[in-house]
């Protein structure tokens, strides 16, 4: 019997924990890596298995012609979000595509918050939507600006980090690559991929 069943937790109370443990090393380790985020004052608010939430203040170098953000800086940090989420099983995804539609300028001194939600995921590929708002004060969602909608596909690797090395997965994350592997295995694409 290990500690966490020791101190009355069950195995689904561990599996949970763990999963959560992954997605934020995960996260951690993907941001560390990610100078185009930091450049941008991207920050990692919270992040669980599918799921992500980064934040950016609007700054007046921000700006385009218009005197409002520039739209390819929302897409960012939607971009961003999404990232976190997708990559939250400890397993490399990289984005296939997405589309965003913006709703509202976003303005400078605006905090804004992109929230990632999983929306599918079967065999390599996942599907994730990202709404983009204005925080409040209080730290609360305010209006959304944008939304967005992310295709992910699953490069069957382990997220690693800057120096290369794998981070630990738990049991939950190898199970999920072996029957990745599996299924490669079971049905390949005529063009071998």
């Amino acid at each position: 019997m290990n500690a966490d069943m020791k101190a009355g937790m069950n195995a689904e109370e561990i599996a949970r924990r763990s999963a959560e443990e992954i997605a934020r090393r995960s996260a951690e380790v993907m941001l560390a890596a990610d100078r185009a985020s930091k450049s941008l004052g991207i920050e990692l608010r919270n992040v669980a298995p599918g799921t992500g939430e980064v934040t950016m203040v609007v700054r007046p170098d921000m700006a385009n012609g218009w005197d409002i953000c520039h739209g390819g800086l929302i897409a960012t940090l939607a971009d961003t979000a999404f990232a976190v989420a997708c990559n939250s099983y400890g397993v490399l995804s990289l984005a296939a595509g997405f589309d965003i539609t913006f709703l509202e300028p976003g303005r400078i001194g605006d905090h804004l918050l992109a929230r990632a939600e999983e929306r599918a995921l079967k065999g390599r590929t996942g599907v994730y939507d990202v709404t983009v708002s204005r925080l409040r004060p209080d730290g609360t969602d305010g209006d959304p600006i944008a939304e967005f909608r992310g295709r992910s596909r699953n490069v069957g690797r382990p997220v690693r980090s800057v120096d290369g090395g794998a981070l630990q997965l738990d049991q939950l994350a190898r199970d999920r690559e072996a029957g990745d592997a599996e299924h490669r295995r079971g049905r390949r694409h005529p063009s071998g991929g």
